[in-house]
């Protein structure tokens, strides 16, 4: 019988039951809950309803890790999505870098379900060379160096695996594919954050995303003082504030565009 492993101190996830629009908060890829709770809980402290899932194989160790895969990730997403359809009158989906990417999957694909989308510096492609050289890395026991904890405040530090197997990463740059071809089925409103310095997502991604998707409400808003991980970077309050504005505006009942991610069955289009 498989042991289950252990979970890091402080990658729990977490949630909180709150008013009627509901916020789905999602990880990156080899980070945990951490680095996104204090977006849950500012979204939380003003109302909202959050849950904020551990994805399969994060906050874990790296044999956990390289054991998933992007089915895992996506499924665990929707389980929560379809937690929050249950409860909420209206539901957003936000995530930071892989779990932005998840965010922006799950809006193509759920349109009825999602009355918002919100990410920050999400990943649709990479400028990395190594990764045509991915699906034959995968085959291999081995890992590379991680791409986690880019943060500019020094008080700041992410909880996330210092390497990454190569079938992990494999299984990203595969989904990432995926998610870059359905770019213009999200129609729901959106807010696009990018870190002006980010050492791990070139910025190009928060431009393509913002371009393609075929939303009509569509805002691109520069963070001029974090790095990739601005959920605990110096902008950590400021994407606080304009998520909360954001989902106010796009809920049900106040008369904006978003308002019809209503509760009921999770239905999957296209």
């Amino acid at each position: 019988m498989t042991a289950t492993p252990t979970l890091m101190p402080g990658a729990e996830p977490w949630g909180s039951d709150g008013g009627e629009a509901g916020v789905l908060v999602l990880h990156g890829f080899t980070g945990c809950p951490q680095s996104v709770r204090p977006w849950a809980e500012g979204l939380s402290a003003r109302g909202l309803t959050t849950a904020l899932p551990r994805l399969p194989g994060h906050g874990t160790d790296l044999k956990d890790f390289a054991s998933t895969g992007w089915r895992d990730w996506t499924g665990e997403a929707e389980m929560a999505l379809r937690g929050l359809r249950e409860r909420c009158s209206s539901v957003f989906v936000a995530g930071l870098s892989m779990g932005g990417t998840i965010a922006i999957d799950l809006a193509a694909r759920f349109p009825d379900s999602v009355a918002g989308l919100i990410v920050v510096n999400a990943s649709v492609h990479t400028t990395d060379p190594r990764a045509k050289l991915a699906p034959l890395l995968a085959r291999l026991p081995i890992s590379v160096k991680g791409v986690g904890n880019d943060v500019a405040d020094p008080a700041a530090r992410e909880l996330c695996y210092p390497r990454i197997p190569t079938r992990a990463a494999a299984q990203f740059l595969e989904y990432q594919a995926l998610v870059r071809a359905r770019l213009e089925s999200v129609r729901a409103p959106a807010l696009v954050f990018v870190s002006r310095q980010d050492h791990v997502v070139a910025t190009t991604n928060a431009a393509e995303i913002h371009a393609r998707i075929s939303s009509t409400d569509k805002e691109l808003v520069w963070l001029e003082r974090s790095y990739h991980v601005a959920t605990l970077d110096y902008d950590r309050d400021l994407i606080v504030e304009r998520s909360a504005e954001f989902v106010a505006k796009h809920s049900r009942g106040s008369g904006g565009q978003g308002a019809s991610g209503a509760s009921g069955p999770l239905v999957e289009r296209g």
